[in-house]
């Protein structure tokens, strides 16, 4: 489901430097299991290990990087698929509270629709984040208790090669780089963003493909991190 971007985006090309969020790892999911593995491990020493659901191809090498695979699924056609995704119990660690917060995630994909990476969902109490990718760009939201702040890539990026996104949420708004570059900023403060959801990687974890869509992530990941400072 594509977001309503809020107005006062202003695209930038400068380096990922001073908006970007302190270097204090919150979850970092490096994605190179064996093929198989159903343990998505955490390296940053804080145990935020996810369950890898059974439809998700672990251990998939592409273009010199190893990582996950989530086939296309056809979108709002029933049943829901759980197994597509990778989930990580609920933490007040993975909740970007009033804390600068970012999300980086690096996505190999040619298709133009689904969920990458998200907590909570649209209507939820406590607000939520995610990423998504339809039409190809990518586009990053924070929903807080004071508003929902939204950014989006200039470009396509399902062309087939690997681009590492990284979104940042602070007091002076959000910002979206890719590839190192900012590429795009709203100003604004979203207020506090805490929800007693489970993170969950690759599409909705609360949807039935009839009323609610599971919005599933097609094509490959091979790094997440979180950070807040």
């Amino acid at each position: 489901m594509t977001v309503v971007l809020t107005v006062g985006t202003v695209l930038l090309t400068t380096a990922a430097t001073a908006d970007a969020s302190s270097d204090r790892p919150v979850a970092i999911w490096e994605m190179d299991e064996r093929s198989g593995a159903r343990t998505m491990t955490d390296t940053s020493g804080r145990g935020l290990h996810g369950r890898i659901g059974s439809e998700v191809r672990t251990g998939t090498r592409t273009s010199g990087a190893t990582g996950y695979r989530f086939d296309r699924l056809e979108p709002d056609s029933p049943p829901a698929r759980p197994g597509h995704l990778v989930t990580v119990r609920d933490s007040d660690a993975l909740d970007p509270g009033t804390r600068d917060f970012a999300v980086t995630v690096r996505l190999r994909t040619t298709h133009k629709f689904g969920n990458i990476i998200q907590k909570g969902q649209a209507t939820v109490s406590g607000g939520n984040f995610k990423l998504q990718i339809p039409s190809g760009i990518v586009e990053c939201l924070f929903r807080g208790s004071s508003r929902s702040l939204a950014v989006s890539s200039p470009r396509r990026l399902n062309d087939g090669r690997w681009h590492t996104v990284r979104c940042t949420r602070t007091g002076s708004g959000v910002t979206l780089f890719v590839d190192g570059a900012k590429v795009a900023h709203t100003a604004g403060w979203t207020g506090r963003i805490a929800n007693s959801w489970p993170l969950s990687i690759g599409g909705k974890t609360d949807c039935d493909q009839i009323d609610v869509g599971c919005d599933y992530y097609a094509g490959d990941l091979d790094h997440v991190e979180l950070e807040a400072r």
